[in-house]
Formats: structure tokens, C-alpha cells, sequence
């Protein structure tokens, strides 16, 4: 990070290596920091670099599962729910990251007590789209 931190806010260098150490922070047990470096790296990436919205909305995803870790999981549901609807929108349900989200989405709502509509989307959209776009042998899909 001290080699990226002198640069530019806007150098994508300085901005990736942001990421990369809010995501070092959230696996080594430092979420409470690696909230706050994931907060400022989505600010920058909205201001610098508006155009890439699947890597803004992969950068929530991170700070969903970061806030999943400190335990505000409400918070996290929310994030899951933008993070996959943008997926489905940009890309559309046939698609890995899509899919990817959507399991995220699905367990945030089996943590939140919201079992049905976990077993919704997972019954009614995720496991079509998986068997459709992976095969029925591909791992996601089993």
C-alpha cells in the first residue's frame, strides 16, 4: 500500500491497491478498518472510474461481506440486494458474477430469518439460470 499511497487519488494503481487492503484488513480479522478503506475505495471509484459498474458493484459486494463479518447483517442485505439486481441488470441472470451474487443474496437472507425468499430465489431463479448457463453436472449448479 505505501507504494500506491503517494500517487494520484485517481491512479486505478493507488485505487486497486486500496481494495486489496481493505480486503487483507476484512481476512485478518481487521473489518472495522477494512470498512472504512472499503468505504474510501468506493468513493473513488464512484468519482474516478463511475464507468466500471461492475467492478463498483463488485467493490459492495466487499463491503457486504465485510459488514456480514462485523455483524450488521441488515446493512449487508442491503448492499447483497443492490450488488445482485445490478449484476442481473448489467449482465443478466445467465451469468457467473450474476449467479455469484445471487448465492451471496441468497445467504444474506437465510441470516436475516428471511428463509422463504432465500428459498425463492434460489428454487425459481438461481438454480434455472445455473443449470442453464453451467450445465446440471457444474459444481454451482449441484
Amino acid at each position: 500500500w505505501k507504494t500506491y499511497a503517494s500517487r494520484p487519488e485517481s491512479d486505478v494503481y493507488r485505487i486497486d491497491a486500496m481494495g486489496l487492503l481493505g480486503n487483507a484488513l476484512k481476512w485478518n480479522g481487521g473489518s472495522a478498518e477494512a470498512l472504512r478503506v472499503l468505504e474510501a475505495n468506493l468513493a473513488l471509484r464512484r468519482r474516478y472510474w463511475w464507468h466500471e459498474v461492475e467492478t463498483i458493484l463488485l467493490c459492495q459486494g466487499n463491503m457486504a461481506n465485510c459488514l456480514q463479518y462485523l455483524g450488521r447483517y441488515d446493512e449487508s442485505l442491503v448492499l447483497r440486494r443492490e450488488v445482485y439486481a445490478g449484476f442481473k441488470t448489467r449482465l443478466g441472470l445467465a451469468n457467473q458474477h450474476t449467479l455469484g451474487q445471487g448465492v451471496n443474496l441468497a445467504t444474506s437472507l437465510g441470516q436475516n430469518g428471511l428463509t422463504e425468499e432465500a428459498i425463492t430465489l434460489t428454487r425459481d431463479e438461481l438454480l434455472p439460470a445455473a443449470g442453464q448457463y453451467l450445465g446440471a453436472d457444474h459444481d454451482v449448479t449441484l
